[in-house]
């Protein structure tokens, strides 16, 4: 997960406490996380987090927050490419076929995050709003195909809440067995899907 593109909505001492949280997921996981493992992070005291935040779980809201609005700015820029184009990026970043220690990580942290949505919900409303926006985001790709003839025309609708939950069904098998060749068994059992219902009939 990149930590350099933000909202401008985001004040310097907030984006440090994202990082911070982030790093501190990184390191310690959901279970070890604490404030004050936070603050080591970035070397501030557990004041500076508390002047913003009342409560672990306010601050994790508020990173959830975050990682929103960085799903936005990457989709943004993917959907400016052509329709087929911006749908095979989509689908290599969410379901890519390597990555490095951090990135897979990263994916950690967000299942771990995911998996105290099943009793809080406010958790449960951030995860919402994320899958919420991936499945707007593939629609407005495919939608855009549909227009302009590269796709035939369906219930675009429908196939981005199929591809996205491919995804995720991907990334809590990845971070949870040892199944190293699902990766590339899911990109293409999804370009096949993506064939058959978008480009079959041109």
């Amino acid at each position: 997960m990149a930590m350099d593109s933000v909202d401008q909505k985001w004040s310097t001492a907030e984006r440090e406490i994202m990082e911070a949280t982030y790093r501190a997921m990184l390191e310690h996981g959901y279970p070890g996380l604490s404030i004050s493992r936070i603050a080591e992070q970035f070397d501030k005291s557990k004041a500076s987090i508390y002047y913003h935040y009342d409560s672990k779980d306010e601050l994790l809201v508020s990173f959830l927050d975050f990682v929103v609005d960085q799903f936005k700015t990457n989709f943004a820029e993917e959907i400016d490419e052509d329709p087929s184009s911006a749908l095979n990026t989509v689908i290599e970043r969410l379901v890519p076929l390597q990555m490095n220690d951090e990135e897979f990580q990263g994916r950690i942290v967000l299942i771990e995050l995911r998996s105290q949505a099943t009793r809080n919900e406010a958790f449960r409303e951030k995860f919402t709003e994320i899958n919420e926006l991936l499945v707007t985001s593939i629609c407005e790709i495919i939608e855009r195909g549909i227009e302009d003839g590269t796709f035939r025309d369906v219930e675009a609708a429908r196939v981005a809440e199929h591809i996205v939950a491919t995804v995720n069904g991907s990334t809590i098998d990845r971070v949870t067995t040892n199944r190293e060749v699902a990766p590339a068994a899911v990109r293409l059992s999804l370009s096949s899907y993506i064939d058959s219902e978008l480009k079959s009939c041109q």
